[in-house]
């Protein structure tokens, strides 16, 4: 699944520009074989034979084979920690992050949960031991940048308070994948998506988390 979204790239020197381009072909060509295959079946060498450059150029884009997949999981890390320290003045840590669910979601972004084609890419994930925990690690990496974001936010706790957001997108996040792999239609589980999202930030604001 691509990890680079285009707004802002035409800003960039010309250097850093081709090398979203090349991070980018490597990334949608692996996940076009991955997806085709299964995450096993596809060697590294492969992909690069694929993306026309070298195993050792893919490496240097992609520190671990599962991070060709998994390759939101640092745009997840800066989206998340950068929703508290970027927020209005005034506007508490969880009210930012509540909004950035919130948008995810209606922008069928990715890591919003639910869109069109999530279905067959989490299928994928499901099938590997191995993408699965690389997922279970990029959860820890989010978890460990929000609480350096709320920590530096003034946040009580900021441990405490990560682990307790991270549990509740993650809960929601996960049931409405169950729900786009058993095919039920995506209309109504971004609805429905939606209101969890809503009723899980409401109890993190009552019992005074990251507020």
């Amino acid at each position: 699944m691509d990890s680079m979204d285009s707004t802002g790239d035409q800003e960039l020197p010309l250097r850093e520009r081709k090398k979203r381009e090349t991070r980018q072909r490597i990334s949608d060509l692996a996940t076009v074989l991955i997806g085709e295959r299964g995450f096993e079946a596809v060697t590294v060498a492969e992909i690069a034979r694929a993306a026309g450059v070298s195993p050792m150029t893919v490496f240097n884009y992609f520190p671990r084979k599962e991070d060709l997949f998994l390759d939101r999981i640092p745009q997840a890390v800066d989206l998340f920690s950068a929703a508290v320290r970027d927020r209005a003045p005034g506007e508490p840590p969880l009210a930012a992050l509540r909004r950035l669910a919130l948008r995810l979601l209606e922008e069928r972004h990715p890591l919003g949960g639910v869109g069109e084609t999530f279905a067959d890419f989490w299928r994928v994930v499901v099938a590997s031991p191995a993408l699965r925990a690389r997922a279970r690690e990029g959860v820890e990496e989010i978890e460990r940048a929000l609480t350096d974001a709320l920590g530096e936010a003034g946040v009580a706790d900021p441990a405490l308070a990560a682990a307790l957001t991270v549990a509740a997108y993650r809960t929601v996040f996960l049931a409405s994948v169950r729900r786009l792999l058993a095919g039920d239609p995506v209309e109504e589980v971004a609805r429905d998506h939606r209101g969890r999202l809503e009723a899980a930030f409401g109890a993190l604001e009552r019992a005074g988390v990251a507020g």
